[in-house]
């Protein structure tokens, strides 16, 4: 029998991290529940560069950030890791190969999307990004709602932005208070294990950066370095924005989507799947740079492409620009480029400055519960908006001419066919367990076929 225990791990270089995050960014599919896991896997059970309660400390914070929390995790690792350039390579990398891919994908759909042929195909896709993000809520509930406590707090968010539309900020801060109060309490209920401290927990051994490893010299709190790290923030900012403001003035289109975008930033939380419902209303209802179906079709290709799922924005500012001709007719696919760059840099700048100038604020906290408490019931919090989510697009792709409250005229308007394509995607996802990938494309190729046989 062997009883030897593994040693700590060999000290990572700065390119040794920077070849780990370019292949993260290349095959984190499945949304942030996806790359929160394949993050888990890597970093904290395979490699161990990280101790879980260190990971999942972290992740909490970025979970109560607005903006992607699986690449704010990615970069609040780097940072930890490798100072600032660890940072920013780990969250460039998590985004960059993901945007390429949308513009060249972004493109095809608009130059080729009324083709029977990609038409078919996203009409299959659509009904499996449902499953996708009930498949979402339930993973993350499977590992914050460790009680009974947990999961009311979740229940509660629920019912209040479904049958209420209470704001998600007002819904963080109620779900903040709750997390301080019972960390006073009832303190065993909100610790990083939800009060469930299981003796069949997994070791994995010990990791470079564990449970009691000093916190390093960078990521200590200092006055100075926050004052530093905000001023250029601003500057990052204050330059492009200028720049659009001054070349094509306040309503242009690109300067639109540079303050709508920063606003997104800014102003949601709960992660990628808490923000779409806001890019929804204001890119497709108050700008119309793109119409509902193009919107759902953008979420489609988020969901096949590898990066935060937010990603959308990419193809958002893509199809605006693009439709929009910014530039004129001979120069739509530059415009259209552009755009998606531009708002890709408003909507990710906040999340490098949350972790870069919180970070330290955050790594003094770890092993204090009235900062932790919160956290972990925020958490919850969002387990119950990720659901509405889920019955948001629901809606729209199973009714897309709307629902109406008579039961026959509702029945009439269903689309029997996306709703079976739904049902066999939740079955894929949950009982086979197949890939996220893989249920994208059988639901496409459902979707095709219906589309030729109907």
């Amino acid at each position: 029998m062997n009883t030897q225990q593994p040693t700590t791990p060999a000290a990572v270089s700065f390119w040794q991290a920077f070849l780990f995050w370019l292949k993260l960014g290349l095959i984190s599919f499945g949304g942030p529940a996806g790359q929160i896991a394949i993050m888990h896997q890597e970093l904290v059970e395979n490699r161990r560069w990280i101790s879980e309660r260190r990971f999942l400390h972290a992740l909490n914070y970025c979970m109560v950030l607005p903006g992607p929390e699986a690449q704010q995790l990615a970069t609040y690792i780097g940072w930890l890791m490798h100072k600032t350039r660890g940072g920013i390579a780990a969250g460039v990398l998590f985004v960059l190969p993901s945007l390429l891919i949308l513009i060249a994908l972004s493109w095809i759909y608009i130059a080729f999307g009324n083709v029977p042929l990609v038409a078919g195909l996203f009409y299959g896709i659509k009904p499996a990004v449902t499953a996708i993000v009930v498949q979402a809520a339930h993973r993350i509930g499977s590992r914050a709602l460790k009680n009974n406590l947990l999961w009311a707090i979740a229940a509660a968010s629920f019912v209040a932005i479904f049958a209420f539309n209470v704001p998600f900020p007002l819904i963080v801060a109620s779900a903040a208070l709750l997390g301080y109060l019972g960390g006073r309490l009832a303190p065993a209920k909100f610790t990083a294990g939800g009060g469930h401290h299981s003796t069949a927990k997994p070791s994995y051994g010990p990791a470079l950066i564990d449970d009691h490893t000093p916190t390093p010299e960078h990521a200590i709190f200092r006055w100075s370095r926050l004052v530093q790290i905000i001023a250029i923030a601003a500057l990052l900012w204050l330059v492009p924005m200028g720049l659009l403001y001054g070349l094509f003035g306040w309503q242009h289109t690109l300067t639109q989507m540079g303050w709508f975008f920063t606003k997104a930033a800014l102003l949601t939380f709960g992660g990628a799947y808490a923000v779409l419902p806001y890019v929804y209303q204001g890119a497709v209802g108050h700008y119309q740079w793109l119409s509902p179906t193009q919107m759902m079709d953008g979420l489609a290709l988020g969901e096949t492409t590898p990066g935060p799922l937010i990603m959308v924005v990419a193809f958002v500012g893509f199809i605006g620009g693009y439709v929009q001709a910014v530039f004129g007719s001979d120069y739509v696919f530059w415009a259209g480029a552009l755009a998606a760059t531009l708002v890709t840099w408003f909507t990710f700048l906040p999340s490098f400055i949350f972790i870069l100038a919180g970070g330290p604020l955050i790594e003094s906290t770890h092993n204090d519960l009235k900062f932790t408490a919160p956290l972990t019931a925020i958490t919850a919090a969002v387990v119950g908006v990720i659901l509405n989510l889920a019955l948001f697009f629901g809606y729209h792709v199973w009714w897309p001419h709307g629902f109406s409250p008579d039961l026959a005229a509702s029945l009439a308007g269903l689309d029997w066919i996306a709703l079976i394509i739904s049902a066999l995607a939740a079955i894929a996802l949950f009982k086979f367990r197949r890939s996220v990938i893989q249920v994208i494309i059988g639901s496409a190729f459902l979707g095709l076929a219906a589309k030729l046989l109907v």
